[in-house]
């Protein structure tokens, strides 16, 4: 068995969600070596998630966005950690319902995600910054 492991990080982005599917392929190439087995992504952060959803359709990410603003509003009066803005519990919140990673088969060398799969990086803050992925693979 193989195991292969890479830490990445991404530029900051805008709260919401954004595919990054491409991103993390571009950046493994094929050096891995992996040709059967297993892919997870990890974040290390407290405040974005990941998920793996659509990967066509740009509403389908406004929709997530759109609903989770709903379900876990900002400015609460109940939330007690707000130090760092009205935004910083709900990210949180959002982080820990979604996740901190996916699990993704890999197959012939490559992900085996669904026709209309993708990674997302699931933004919970107004301004974020760069997000830190650590990716794991193992196989044959």
């Amino acid at each position: 068995m193989k195991i292969f492991q890479k830490q990445i990080r991404l530029r900051e982005r805008r709260r919401g969600f954004h595919l990054i599917t491409d991103e993390i392929i571009q950046v493994l190439g094929q050096e891995h070596g992996i040709q059967t087995g297993i892919c997870q992504v990890f974040i290390q952060h407290t405040s974005a998630s990941l998920t793996i959803n659509e990967n066509a359709d740009p509403t389908v990410r406004q929709d997530f966005e759109m609903f989770f603003n709903k379900h876990v509003p900002e400015n609460d009066p109940d939330y007690r950690h707000d130090y760092e803005g009205s935004d910083d519990m709900p990210a949180h919140l959002k982080a820990a319902l979604l996740g901190s990673s996916v699990m993704v088969p890999v197959s012939k060398g490559r992900f085996a995600l669904g026709t209309w799969q993708g990674i997302y990086l699931c933004e919970h803050r107004n301004a974020g910054g760069p997000r830190s992925l650590v990716i794991t693979m193992w196989g044959e």
